[in-house]
């Protein structure tokens, strides 16, 4: 891990969370998929920006998310 940088992953929709595929202490890779979103009838998957340590899970399935919402903190 380099220095105590953090990456908020934040929904780009308004949507629901479907799934949460992200947990506290868990390693992930850039690319990993961290929540999937619901819209429309229509999945969409919340990558991981970079590789890290999920730092904080901000969110649980059936919320209801904004656009901007910070879903997931890795650091």
């Amino acid at each position: 891990m380099r220095g105590c940088h953090m990456a908020e992953v934040r929904a780009e929709i308004a949507a629901n969370v479907w799934q949460v595929h992200a947990e506290v202490g868990a390693t992930v890779a850039e690319g990993d998929e961290l929540v999937i979103l619901e819209s429309m009838k229509m999945e969409i998957p919340v990558p991981a920006p970079s590789g890290g340590t999920v730092v904080e899970v901000r969110v649980k399935p059936e919320d209801q998310v904004q656009e901007g919402d910070v879903l997931v903190v890795l650091g």
